[in-house]
């Protein structure tokens, strides 16, 4: 798989009609539909507090890795938002971001930021 068919979606905007309709339906759409071989959803910032605080966000997201989108979520966010120990028992992984992400940006992937 050539890493021009990667797709990260880094999504730190809180909001859950964006999280919803936009980051959630284009990642299982592309992976669906084949727009591109492999999806990631990188949840950092005000996105970190909704899936904790939104039910019905975290299952859609916990829906998704179902269907095989890698989901990390940025540790630091989720430990200063009071989130790291719910957000790992229902499955998800957090791990400290920054490094791992300069990795994805100094890559050839594809990055689009909500």
């Amino acid at each position: 798989m050539s890493l021009k068919e990667e797709l990260t979606i880094l999504w730190t905007n809180g909001d859950p009609v964006t999280a919803e309709y936009m980051v959630l339906m284009y990642a299982v759409n592309s992976i669906k539909n084949s727009w591109w071989e492999k999806v990631e959803i990188v949840v950092w910032g005000g996105a970190t507090k909704l899936v904790q605080e939104n039910r019905h966000i975290r299952e859609k997201l916990l829906e998704a890795m179902g269907k095989g989108i890698k989901v990390r979520f940025c540790k630091g966010c989720a430990e200063e938002l009071g989130a790291w120990e719910e957000l790992e028992s229902c499955g998800f992984e957090c791990v400290y971001m920054g490094a791992p992400f300069t990795e994805i940006l100094k890559g050839e992937g594809r990055v689009i930021t909500i």
